[in-house]
């Protein structure tokens, strides 16, 4: 790689929005640079408003948005560096809706027991192109079917030019294949370290969408693009390492002898399940995904490789041994997403919550849950302000300008139907 002339300093805001600024070599230490705090004031359609903590009404002050030096790392723009900041307030400490900051302070509880985090991430999405009048359509894939490569799959080759910019910048790719419905897509990238795994897949995506757009693509991670198909997850794997250094979920296929941090960490997410669909699933299409029978997370259950249950465990023993939650969507800011899963499974375990039966059911036909998540938007935010205990785990600053920059949310997207609903969202997310 050439000697970089910039570098571009990044961070996740509430709407899963990549923010920075472009910083010339000589920042390219340990450094920071201000932002102004409105923008956690701002809707995806920019209506400002007094969301708590964001000081619309208090003068818009700035913040300081934090990096180190040893975080800097390529990037795939021409002589660009990237680098992933932390946000502080003008005080100095973590600034509350943070969701890095989150992320952080769930890893340190957790490693405050005696565990590390491990997480691996699936993410889902759609790709769209122009048709001859300018209008966003599905990209014409006739000879995909699930699990499908090539050309057939994608004639315009924009995941190949995906796979070769990502493996110039130093990720770390588990796999790219087709899904289910055409033209939709799985990105996974390799397990890893909690927060480095959170870092690779809020880049990633960046990548993605930025280099499908090269190839005439808009890829989105919409929870629901397209009515009449699949909807896209974002599906969030997750062990820990003891201070031995090995997995301590342990063996799932018999569920009697599972580990006590295994049945706390799935009794807490099933305790939580209805709370944690206001953070995991924060749009109003995300509900159009969110069904039973639909394989999204809906149902308040668990099971052993079982994809139709919300919290999967794997078959795998040993070192792969490790838990799924397939609720959450790629609307998500995904270091909120993987901090909610882990304080709702740390809640578990540390209060030793009851485990109810695995679920034994189809779930396509049948299926023994009797609760799912709310059907809405606003109804899941309901649900999260209920939920206590997870809120002060998560943040209380943090879900309080969620909750309010989502309820506006409800109000202006709720009544809009097919392509109004999705042209809302399909160039954010």
């Amino acid at each position: 790689m050439a000697t970089a002339e910039r570098l571009r300093l990044l961070f996740c805001d509430h709407l899963n929005l990549a923010r920075g600024k472009y910083l010339p070599a000589a920042k390219m230490g340990d450094g920071s640079s201000r932002f102004c705090l409105g923008i956690y004031a701002v809707s995806y359609a920019k209506d400002l408003m007094p969301a708590p903590g964001s000081k619309m009404l208090e003068g818009l002050p700035d913040y300081d948005a934090v990096y180190k030096a040893a975080d800097i790392r390529a990037g795939w723009q021409p002589n660009t560096k990237v680098v992933v900041a932390d946000q502080y307030d003008n005080d100095g400490t973590p600034l509350p809706l943070c969701g890095r900051g989150a992320l952080k302070r769930a890893i340190a509880e957790w490693q405050a027991l005696g565990y590390s985090p491990k997480v691996g991430l699936e993410l889902e999405a759609y790709a769209f192109c122009r048709d001859e009048h300018g209008k966003w359509v599905p990209y014409d894939t006739p000879g995909a079917f699930v699990y499908s490569t090539g050309p057939f799959t994608d004639p315009r080759g924009f995941t190949d030019a995906i796979w070769e910019k990502a493996t110039a910048a130093g990720f770390r790719i588990d796999c790219f294949t087709s899904e289910y419905d055409a033209p939709q897509f799985e990105f996974t990238l390799t397990y890893d370290d909690a927060l480095k795994a959170v870092d690779d897949i809020f880049l990633f995506r960046l990548l993605a969408r930025e280099v499908a757009l090269e190839h005439g693509i808009l890829l989105t991670f919409m929870p629901k693009p397209v009515l009449g198909l699949s909807g896209s997850g974002l599906h969030v794997n997750f062990s820990f390492n003891d201070k031995d250094g090995r997995n301590a979920i342990g063996d799932a296929t018999v569920p009697e002898q599972m580990p006590p941090l295994t049945r706390g960490c799935i009794a807490g997410l099933m305790q939580h399940h209805a709370g944690m669909a206001g953070l995991l699933a924060p749009t109003v299409n995300s509900y159009d995904r969110l069904k039973p029978a639909s394989l999204s997370g809906f149902w308040r259950n668990w099971g052993v490789d079982h994809r139709g249950v919300t919290t999967r465990l794997s078959a795998e023993g040993g070192a792969k041994s490790r838990i799924e939650h397939r609720m959450g969507d790629g609307a998500a800011n995904p270091y909120t997403m993987v901090a909610t899963i882990l304080q709702a499974a740390r809640l578990g375990f540390v209060n030793n919550y009851k485990l109810a039966p695995a679920e034994t059911a189809d779930c396509l036909e049948n299926q023994d849950a009797r609760e799912g998540v709310a059907e809405t938007l606003g109804g899941a935010l309901d649900a999260l302000v209920a939920d206590k205990p997870l809120v002060e785990a998560v943040g209380q600053g943090l879900v309080d300008n969620h909750v309010f920059i989502k309820q506006h949310e409800v109000e202006r997207v709720g009544a809009l139907e097919g392509d109004a609903k999705r042209d809302y969202y399909i160039n954010y997310i």
